[in-house]
């Protein structure tokens, strides 16, 4: 019984934000047994995310457009900028050397990234239980991310040597304050009431946090890891700046000193592509964990009129 209740508060903690921007539905949809509108099948969603791709797409096609017209009637000589086809051929002609660099920056990314989640999450929880840790960890935490992580770089890579320990903690480094920042105000966002319903129910800590502080942060949590995932990669890369034998870091720096624009280009590709692939991962992680919330609800209009 006691179990129960506390699910049902764990789903009003989370969807209480929602529904006070979800109240109007699109005109047409019939509401659900809850009285919200029902979840979209399965076509609907294929619909709406192929919806989402085009207008991007359409921008993708005008920049490379622009950029074949641009390098093709050399405006900027093709040593500075080359053409698509250019960078196409390069990235093709280098294809196994460009996916072992890319799979060791990616290697380095993620499990920067999920250390910076693992320890980010555990930092928020005691700065939101504990005042005394808030007051102590809080500023420590601040300090560290004002120093700029390229001017340690060097100063791990003599500590830990050439191999991928400095990067990852570059990457652990430069993703953990925005977990930090989200983590703490989603714990903190929790309804009072919600808390005190808990407590008057015998719900301990643990229960409590599970049941419905951390409902109730995941959403601002999720946009803290989505802002931690692209910027793990740069804690990578920067780290291959430093000093590396390979990733794409190296591969830059390589290109960069022989004048090989087109190794560059394909080299900044490689580094878009890791980022966007695993903020999708991510996106991806964030509608099944908070289907409910606003921002997930497909046909809820984000205004009131």
């Amino acid at each position: 019984m006691t179990e129960n209740a506390l699910d049902t508060a764990g789903q009003r903690a989370g969807s209480s934000a929602a529904d006070g921007v979800g109240s109007s539905r699109v005109a047409g949809s019939p509401p659900g047994r809850d009285g919200r509108p029902p979840r979209p099948t399965l076509g609907r969603r294929a619909v709406t995310f192929a919806d989402s791709l085009w207008r991007p797409a359409l921008v993708l096609a005008a920049f490379v457009a622009a950029w074949w017209f641009v390098a093709a009637r050399e405006y900027v000589p093709n040593y500075l900028v080359p053409t698509p086809g250019q960078v196409w051929e390069t990235m093709t002609g280098q294809w196994s050397e460009l996916a072992r660099h890319t799979l060791v920056t990616l290697y380095e990314t993620v499990l920067g990234f999920v250390l910076a989640a693992a320890l980010g999450l555990a930092t928020a929880v005691a700065i939101a239980y504990s005042r005394t840790l808030d007051k102590a960890l809080y500023p420590i935490v601040l300090f560290a991310q004002v120093i700029p992580k390229i001017a340690i770089a060097p100063l791990l890579v003599v500590w830990f040597g050439l191999g991928l320990t400095p990067k990852i903690i570059l990457a652990v480094l430069i993703a953990f304050f925005p977990v930090v920042i989200s983590g703490v105000a989603g714990l903190r966002s929790t309804d009072p009431e919600l808390l005190d319903l808990a407590a008057t129910m015998g719900a301990g800590p643990w229960r409590t946090f599970r049941k419905i502080r951390f409902p109730n942060a995941l959403p601002h949590l999720m946009a803290g890891l989505k802002v931690a995932v692209t910027l793990a990669v740069v804690g990578a890369v920067v780290g291959e700046f430093v000093g590396a034998s390979e990733g794409l870091g190296y591969v830059l720096l390589l290109a960069n000193g022989n004048l090989d624009a087109p190794l560059l280009f394909a080299d900044l590709i490689l580094m878009s592509a890791i980022g966007i692939v695993l903020f999708v991962l991510v996106e991806i992680a964030e509608a099944l964990l908070i289907p409910w919330h606003a921002s997930r609800r497909a046909g809820v209009s984000l205004t009131t009129s």
